[in-house]
C-alpha cells in the first residue's frame, strides 16, 4: 500500500514540474468570475491539477478485493463437491453360538438367547440426488443388517436404508431417512466417456466420519477393457489415479476439475504407491440404470429400456427387442420430456413417476431429431411373462425352482438352481435330460429365480445355444450327483 502512495506521489510532482516550467514561475492568468477578473498563479494550477489527478486516477484497492491465489481451480472444485460427500458407517450383526447355550437352555432359561455380536465396517459416500440418494460400493454396505450416514455439511447422522446394489459392478444405492422436505447438496455426473489421460483428478471422501479428505493426483489410465456382459468389474475396467485413496475413502467420489463426477473410488493397490482405481462414471451409470429400474423395482415391472443416469438429458440408453418400451416405439437416443404430463427432474425420478403410476399405461412425452413426439407404453408384470412357460417354449423343458424342501425331498446335494419337472418329447433336450435333474447355472450364471431364468432365454436368438451345468442322478435311489455340462438350442 505504501508503494502504491509513493508512485501517487511521484506522478503528481512530475505534473507540478511540469505546470510550474509551463506557466514560468507566476504566471499572470485571468479569468472571469462574475464583474470582477482574478489573477490565476501556479498555486492555483498546482490546485487545479491536483483535482484532475484525483479525478482521473484510479481508486487504490485495498487487499480485500485483491484475488486470492489460493483460490485455484481445485480449491473452487472441492468447494462445490465436497457438501455431497458423506461418512458411511455399518454394523453386521454376527450370531455367536455358545457352547454352553444348551445346557443353559435345558437347566436355567428356556428361552435364552445369545446375544449377538456386532461387526462395523466404515466407508465414503457421494449424494447424487437432493432428496437423499447415496452411492457408495457395495462391498462397502454388503451384509450391513443396519447402516447410518453423516453428511459433510452438517455432521449430522442419519439412518439409511439398502435400495439397491450390483455386486458384479461393486456398485450400491442407498436411501437417507430424512425429515420430510429435507434436500441436500447433489454431485453432478461428469460425460461418459469426458476423461482426459493426464487431467488433474481429486480423491475426495469421509473417512471415519472426521471430515472431509482431499487427495490429488493425475489421471493415470483409463479403462482399459470393456466390460463383459454379467462379468464381474475389476482393475483392466476400472479407471487409474495417483491421488491417494486413503482407508475409508471406498465408495467416495473422483471428480475433475469442474467438480464432476468421472468415477467412484474402489481400491488401492497395496503393493504399490501412488496406484488407485475408480469405477468408472460410464460404468456407474449403466449399473444405476439397472439396479434402479421398473424390473428392479418391488413391483417388478417390464419396461425393457434403459435410461443414461448420467446424461443431463434423460437419454434412452438402449431397447430391449420385444419388450414393452419397443412395441410402444421408443429408441435408443430419444430425450424423455415429461412421464404422464410432469416433467421429471432427474433419473431417480424418472423412475418414480414409471413404477408409482396407478395405471400400468404409461405417456411419455419424448424428443427424437427435434421433433416432440407422443408416447404410450404398457408396462408388464414380469411374472406374466418371464416364468416357467417362456422357459418351456424356448428350451422344451419345464423347470421349478428348487426349495430346501424340495431338495431334501427328492435327495439332491444342493438347494440352489432349478429341478427339471417335464422334457417335451419332440424338444433337442429330450436326447440328454430327464425329469428329476438338476439344473445348477445357465451360461455360467446361476439365476436368482425363474424370472431371471427366463430373462437370460429371452435375450438369445432361434437356434442359439444355451449351456446348462446340469447335476444327474445316475439310478433311482442313489443320492450320488454327477456333473455335466449340456447345450441345448433355443427353440
Amino acid at each position: 500500500m505504501r508503494q502504491d502512495f509513493a508512485g501517487a506521489h511521484k506522478i503528481f510532482a512530475d505534473l507540478i514540474e511540469v505546470g510550474t516550467s509551463l506557466c514560468g514561475g507566476l504566471v499572470e492568468l485571468t479569468m472571469d468570475s462574475g464583474n470582477a477578473r482574478q489573477p490565476f498563479t501556479s498555486s492555483c494550477l498546482c490546485k487545479a491539477l491536483l483535482g484532475l489527478f484525483l479525478l482521473a486516477a484510479p481508486a487504490v484497492p485495498s487487499r480485500s478485493a485483491e484475488a486470492d491465489v489460493r483460490r485455484d481451480a481445485t480449491v473452487e472444485a472441492v468447494e462445490r463437491v465436497m457438501p455431497s460427500v458423506v461418512n458411511i458407517a455399518t454394523e453386521t450383526i454376527i450370531q455367536v453360538r455358545d457352547p454352553f447355550e444348551d445346557l443353559l437352555r435345558q437347566f436355567f432359561e428356556p428361552y435364552r438367547r445369545q446375544a449377538p455380536h456386532s461387526q462395523m465396517s466404515l466407508g465414503s459416500g457421494v449424494i447424487i440426488d437432493e432428496e437423499g440418494y447415496v452411492l457408495t460400493n457395495d462391498h462397502v454396505i454388503r451384509r450391513a443388517d443396519k447402516i447410518w450416514v453423516k453428511v459433510y455439511t452438517n455432521g449430522a447422522p442419519y439412518e439409511a436404508k439398502l435400495i439397491s446394489s450390483n455386486p458384479r459392478s461393486d456398485v450400491a444405492l442407498i436411501k437417507l431417512q430424512a425429515r420430510p422436505g429435507e434436500r441436500f447438496a447433489a454431485v453432478k455426473f461428469a460425460g461418459d466417456d469426458d476423461l482426459l489421460l493426464g487431467e488433474t483428478v481429486l480423491a475426495l471422501g469421509n473417512p471415519f466420519g472426521l471430515g472431509g479428505s482431499v487427495s490429488r493426483g493425475i489421471l493415470s489410465s483409463k479403462s482399459r477393457l470393456a466390460p463383459k456382459e454379467n462379468d464381474q468389474l475389476d482393475v483392466p475396467n476400472w479407471l487409474q489415479t495417483d491421488a491417494s485413496i486413503n482407508p475409508g475413502n471406498s465408495g467416495g467420489p473422483l471428480v475433475n476439475l469442474r467438480g464432476e463426477l468421472i468415477g467412484l473410488n474402489v481400491a488401492i493397490l497395496s503393493e504399490a504407491q501412488g496406484i488407485g482405481f475408480a469405477i468408472p462414471i460410464k460404468h456407474v451409470s449403466a449399473a444405476l440404470s439397472e439396479i434402479l429400474s421398473p424390473e428392479a423395482s418391488g413391483k417388478a415391472l417390464w419396461f425393457g429400456a434403459r435410461v443414461r443416469a448420467s446424461s443431463p438429458l434423460l437419454t434412452v440408453a438402449s431397447v430391449q427387442t420385444q419388450s414393452p418400451a419397443d412395441k410402444a416405439g421408443l429408441k435408443p437416443g430419444d430425450h424423455i420430456l415429461r412421464v404422464n404430463g410432469k416433467t421429471p427432474k432427474g433419473f431417480i425420478d424418472f423412475n418414480h413417476l414409471l413404477v408409482n403410476n396407478p395405471s400400468l399405461d404409461v405417456s411419455l412425452a419424448i424428443q427424437r431429431d427435434g421433433e416432440d413426439r407422443n408416447l404410450t407404453v404398457r408396462l408388464v408384470p414380469e411374472t406374466t411373462f418371464f416364468n416357467a412357460d417362456l422357459i418351456q417354449r424356448m428350451l422344451g423343458i419345464r423347470l421349478q425352482e428348487l426349495t430346501p424342501q424340495l431338495a431334501r425331498a427328492l435327495g439332491l446335494p444342493v438347494a440352489d438352481g432349478f429341478v427339471i419337472a417335464e422334457v417335451d418329447p419332440d424338444a433337442a433336450a429330450a436326447e440328454s435330460l430327464r425329469p428329476g435333474y438338476l439344473v445348477a447355472a445357465m451360461d455360467g450364471r446361476v439365476p436368482a429365480n425363474l424370472i431371471a431364468a427366463a430373462k437370460i432365454l429371452y435375450a438369445k436368438k432361434k437356434g442359439e445355444k444355451v449351456q446348462l451345468d446340469v447335476f444327474a442322478q445316475p439310478r433311482r435311489g442313489s443320492f450320488f450327483y454327477s456333473q455335466g455340462r449340456v447345450e441345448i438350442p433355443v427353440r
